[in-house]
């Protein structure tokens, strides 16, 4: 990569990431949430420390909350926008320099959905929402079902799997490529690329992460060209051919949308699933909860989803002048929103730290965000979730780990890298 790259990758991630970790070394509890190796197991610690220290803690760059409330109101308040590098108050010289080194089209840079508000956001998100409704998360209950039979069939009984490899990333990775007209031969190459770009959702990350990221999103740009071109020539009933067809999106658009669409429709889910296994073995009592009734299901999984969210963070930064809370906000402030924090917020949520699936007000996470940039595929998530997470328990009464599951190296994406597992006996009777 040219020097004007390694320039880009600074102003973004190397001075933050220097910043982060000088502060981290002074006791700063935000830039340890987000620098130290510890916080990727078991963030609750900083979190619970930035909650002492007030609703809304000031750091370096940027304000940090906890708070439920607090982040409730920022993502519904039109007068904070989606954190893209276009709003942040830089010298004209330095934008300049960083606009000629323009990225692929990627999840994290306008304009991609996650990146840029009203008016172009809502002409995008109309245009991929009608895919997501209930009713059409509702007819894909069937290919979900089949695809999660297919893969507990082909785990060996009596043996050990990986159950991130073999099983939580396998559901998701099949259905949303279906969605989106992509080959069942491409999803081990959409699994790399993916495992490349998800560190473009933290805060300084190095310029080897950054830079494999770039290199990946540039292989899936090219694949998408072609892509698309074929869908041109011949399009089919899923989503991307729907957008080509309309016309209403560029080429650099029709890309992004793309690439978010593939990383979150996979990303949450996979996280989901390998979350909720580890917190339904390590509560027992749960999981025969659940067995005893399986309604309870849907319940468990917001459960999971509010107790340990597969995204952990979010930023919005102030588009004018504003008051939130008892706070007065200059335009240009970035705010970032623990959504983990607000998710076990004391003043929110009864016995926060306890896991209970029966809880009432589970669903009133804020896991998928809320307002405009609340989660298209949100529903889908719960489906896939509940769904995977049933037949692989009742498949597999006698399931248990094996050793300690390995976390994702990940602080915005918090999930599991691999899970190993012995299965034990293959029930005679599934759902």
């Amino acid at each position: 990569m040219s020097p004007r790259y390694w320039t880009r990758w600074l102003v973004e991630h190397g001075a933050p990431r220097w910043a982060l970790r000088l502060q981290a070394r002074q006791d700063n509890p935000f830039a340890k949430l987000i620098t130290t190796s510890d916080a990727l197991d078991d963030p609750y610690p900083q979190i619970e420390e930035i909650r002492r220290r007030g609703r809304l803690v000031h750091n370096p760059y940027t304000w940090a909350t906890a708070d439920y409330e607090l982040t409730r109101v920022i993502l519904r308040d039109n007068r904070f926008g989606a954190f893209g590098p276009d709003g942040v108050d830089m010298p004209a010289w330095l934008r300049d320099r960083l606009k000629r080194a323009q990225t692929p089209p990627n999840p994290v840079e306008p304009p991609s959905m996650l990146m840029i508000d009203p008016p172009d956001h809502t002409r995008i998100r109309k245009s991929v929402s009608a895919a997501f409704t209930p009713r059409a998360v509702g007819r894909l209950r069937d290919r979900v079902e089949s695809v999660t039979a297919e893969l507990l069939d082909a785990l060996p009984p009596n043996g050990s799997a990986d159950l991130i490899a073999d099983f939580a990333q396998q559901v998701p990775i099949a259905i949303i490529t279906e969605m989106l007209g992509f080959p069942h031969a491409s999803r081990d190459e959409f699994l790399s690329w993916g495992d490349a770009a998800s560190p473009l959702l933290d805060i300084g990350i190095s310029w080897r992460s950054w830079r494999n990221a770039y290199t990946a999103m540039g292989v899936m740009d090219s694949y998408l060209n072609e892509h698309l071109a074929e869908l041109r020539r011949a399009p089919g009933e899923d989503i991307l051919s729907s957008l080509v067809t309309a016309g209403e999106l560029n080429e650099r658009e029709l890309k992004a949308t793309a690439s978010l669409l593939m990383g979150a429709g996979f990303e949450t889910t996979v996280n989901l699933i390998g979350n909720g296994i580890v917190q339904l073995l390590s509560h027992p009592d749960q999981l025969a909860m659940l067995r005893a009734d399986p309604d309870l299901w849907p319940q468990a999984v917001d459960e999971i989803l509010r107790f340990d969210p597969p995204v952990t963070m979010t930023a919005r930064i102030a588009l004018c002048d504003a008051e939130v809370g008892d706070f007065r906000l200059a335009a240009g402030t970035v705010l970032v929103m623990s959504l983990a924090g607000a998710n076990r917020d004391p003043k929110k949520f009864e016995k926060p730290n306890r896991f209970d699936i029966t809880r009432a007000d589970a669903r009133e996470h804020l896991t998928f965000s809320s307002g405009i940039h609340t989660c298209l595929g949100a529903s889908l998530a719960r489906m896939e979730g509940a769904y995977a997470l049933r037949a692989l328990f009742d498949n597999f009464p006698d399931l248990t780990l094996a050793g300690t599951p390995e976390r994702r190296r990940l602080y915005t994406l918090h999930g599991y890298a691999h899970m190993p597992a012995r299965l034990g006996r293959r029930a005679t009777a599934t759902v």
